[in-house]
């Protein structure tokens, strides 16, 4: 079977503070077409998410797939908070890169 990457399909793939303790991440799509292809996939799951990071399902505290907008949405807990000693990322706005090879099946 044929895939494609997320990179590929969605307008935006981001993520972003959601707080202090949280990082949120938004993968919007142009289209419904592409997005409804993306979410009857099952490539982006909360236990692919959990997957993909090395990270608990426990510590994704919020996953929607939000049809108006034709995005995918989750947030995680942080490890340590914005800003904190030792933490790497201050704006959350470095991590969305894993999400863009997700390989998404296609029917040629």
């Amino acid at each position: 079977m044929k895939t494609l990457k997320l990179v590929d399909l969605a307008k935006t793939i981001r993520s972003k503070n959601a707080g202090t303790d949280r990082i949120t991440f938004d993968i919007v799509f142009r289209e419904k077409e592409q997005y409804d292809l993306v979410r009857k996939s099952g490539a982006i799951t909360k236990a692919t998410i959990s997957q993909l990071y090395d990270i608990p399902q426990s510590r994704i505290v919020d996953f929607v797939e939000f049809d108006p907008a034709y995005a995918i949405k989750f947030t995680i807990n942080r490890l340590r908070p914005s800003g904190s000693f030792g933490e790497g990322d201050v704006f959350g706005c470095q991590q969305y890169p894993p999400l863009l090879d997700i390989e998404i099946p296609v029917e040629e």
